[in-house]
């Protein structure tokens, strides 16, 4: 049965738990939102030219499952506006580019420099944001 949450109660007014079990719901998909077999293309995409970046990382998006896709788009949008309350929230494009990143987009095997890696997943949500509608239409 559909669980109905009453967001006004006092156990939701820390908004780390909210967003605590956001990330958490993310992170224990069985595979990542962008998935596995698409990691090292994002990497390649978000390398090229700075022009290129938002077209390639586009069509890579469109080439993700629909459900993907889909929710995606939901939770950019909803992190897009996350952004831009920051004056209240002190979250900026690359803040929320930092806490999601590594939680959206991972290799699957974790070979080579995770630092690297990490620059790479930080860098692809912080251009998705940025680009929000060219990425995804209006």
């Amino acid at each position: 049965p559909d669980e109905k949450l009453d967001l006004n109660d006092s156990k939701w007014e820390d908004i780390h738990v909210i967003t605590g079990a956001l990330k958490m719901f993310f992170r224990e998909l069985p595979e990542p939102l962008f998935t596995y077999n698409h990691f090292n293309d994002f990497v390649n995409a978000i390398k090229q030219e700075p022009r290129q970046r938002v077209h390639a990382v586009k069509d890579l998006i469109k080439q993700l499952p629909k459900p993907n896709q889909d929710t995606m788009q939901v939770l950019f949008r909803h992190l897009k506006r996350v952004v831009e309350n920051g004056e209240k929230n002190r979250m900026t494009y690359q803040s929320v580019a930092i806490v999601f990143g590594p939680t959206l987009l991972k290799p699957e095997k974790e070979t080579g420099n995770i630092a690297v890696h990490t620059v790479y997943q930080n860098q692809i949500v912080e251009l998705i944001l940025l680009e929000l509608n060219s990425v995804f239409g209006r």
